[in-house]
C-alpha cells in the first residue's frame, strides 16, 4: 500500500531583506502510512514548524521552496500553482492546525464566517442553509454546542478556542493534518480534551493520518505511532514512540529526552542534564555533523566529515557517525559518572 504522505529531499528557506538564505529545512525525507500518527520533536528554531508550512507545498515570502518533492495519497504537489493548492488540496487533502491556535481566530467575525470561507473556497455553490447543517453536524460530533457557531472568538474559553480552530481546520476531512503544537499554553484538562479530540478524529474516519509537533515530548508517547527529531533543519533520527522516549540513539535525541522527566519512568534516579551550548546559525551549513560543536562524544571526523545519509539499524534510523554499538558502549561507561554528578534529583519523599 502507497504511503499517505511521502516527503523525499525537500529544501526550503528563508530569505532576509538583506538577501540572506536560511535553511531551515534540508534535504528531508519521510514517509507517513495511512492511518499512523508521526510525532516531530526538537528544539526551537530547530525546523518543525517551517516542515509542517513546507510539506503543504504553498509558499510565500519570506519562506520558498528550493528542492524536492511531496507527494500525498499519490498526488505529488510541489508542481502544482498556488491556486490549485489552495483549491484542491488545502484543507481537503492536507489541513493545518497553526501554532498559537487560541490567537488565530478574527475577533470581529463569527465563528460561521469562518466556516463559510472554508467551504465555499471549495464549493462555491453551497448555501448558507447547507453550510450551517454541515458544520452542525460535525460540531456536535466533536462535543462542541451549535450555539458557539454563532459567537464570536472572546466570548469563548482558551479550550473551547483551540477546539474550534480543530473543528474549522478539520471541517473537510482531510487526509493529512498537521497538528503544530496543539496543546500548547492550555492547562491539563483542556490539553487531555484536544488530544482526546484528536483520536476521536481519527477513529471517526474525519482524519486519516497525523504529524503531530510538539515539544513536549512525553506528549508524544501517548500520542503518536513513530517519532521524529530534527535539528537544525535536518532529521536526525526516527524509531517508535517507545524506542525514541525510553531508548534513544542519536547524542542529540539523548540530551532531549535526558532533559525531561517522563511520567512512565518516575523521577527516582533520573539525572536531569540540559544540552550545553545552542543550535548553530543556518545562513553558513556547518561542514560536518550540526550537532558536533555541543556533542560530548564528538570526534575530528564528526567536526569535518558530513552524515549525508540517515543510517538504519534494526527498523531504527539516525544520524550519527559513531556505530550503534559503540554508542552504547559510550552510555554505559558515561553513566556511573553522570549519577554523581550535583544535577541528580533528590530521591528522598519521591515515590
Amino acid at each position: 500500500m502507497a504511503p499517505m504522505l511521502e516527503v523525499k529531499n525537500l529544501t526550503t528557506f528563508y530569505k532576509t531583506r538583506m538577501n540572506e538564505k536560511i535553511c531551515s529545512v534540508d534535504n528531508v525525507s519521510f514517509v507517513l502510512e495511512d492511518g499512523k500518527s508521526l510525532g516531530i520533536a526538537g528544539e526551537s528554531g530547530c525546523g518543525k514548524s517551517t516542515l509542517a508550512l513546507s510539506v503543504m507545498g504553498y509558499y510565500f515570502p519570506p519562506l520558498y521552496y528550493e528542492a524536492g518533492t511531496i507527494v500525498i495519497d499519490g498526488q505529488e504537489i510541489t508542481r502544482l500553482a498556488p491556486d490549485t493548492i489552495r483549491k484542491t488540496v488545502l484543507g481537503t487533502e492536507i489541513a493545518y492546525i497553526p501554532q498559537a491556535a487560541m490567537n488565530a481566530l478574527n475577533p470581529t467575525r463569527k465563528i460561521i464566517r469562518f466556516i463559510e470561507d472554508v467551504l465555499k473556497a471549495h464549493d462555491s455553490t453551497m448555501s448558507k442553509k447547507e453550510i450551517r447543517s454541515l458544520a452542525e453536524e460535525r460540531f456536535s460530533i466533536l462535543n462542541l454546542p451549535p450555539k458557539v457557531l454563532d459567537q464570536y472568538a472572546v466570548e469563548l474559553s482558551g479550550g473551547m478556542k483551540q477546539r474550534t480552530v480543530i473543528a474549522i481546520s478539520t471541517i473537510l476531512s482531510p487526509k493529512v493534518l498537521i497538528a503544530d503544537e496543539p496543546s500548547s499554553a492550555l492547562d491539563v484538562s483542556s490539553q487531555k480534551i484536544v488530544i482526546k479530540l484528536l483520536h476521536d478524529l481519527m477513529e471517526k474516519g474525519f482524519v486519516r493520518s497525523m504529524l503531530f509537533i510538539t515539544h513536549e515530548l512525553p506528549l508524544l508517547y501517548n500520542v503518536t505511532d513513530d517519532i521524529m527529531v530534527m535539528y537544525a533543519g535536518e532529521i536526525v533520527e526516527r524509531g517508535t514512540a517507545h524506542e525514541m522516549v525510553f531508548d534513544p540513539i542519536m547524542p542529540y535525541s539523548k540530551g532531549l529526552m535526558n532533559s525531561i522527566i517522563v511520567p512512565e519512568e518516575g523521577t527516582r534516579g533520573h539525572v536531569l542534564q540540559a544540552i550545553p551550548g545552542v543550535p548553530p546559525n543556518l545562513k553558513i551549513r556547518p561542514q560536518g555533523c550540526r550537532f558536533s560543536e555541543r556533542c560530548r562524544y564528538a570526534e575530528e571526523p564528526c567536526r569535518t566529515l558530513s552524515v549525508q545519509e540517515l543510517s538504519a539499524s534494526a527498523g531504527r534510523s539516525y544520524r550519527c557517525r559513531h556505530k550503534l554499538d559503540d554508542l552504547y558502549k559510550i552510555y554505559e561507561e558515561e553513566l556511573p559518572r553522570l549519577l554523581d554528578e550535583d544535577t541528580k534529583l533528590p530521591s528522598e519523599g519521591v515515590k
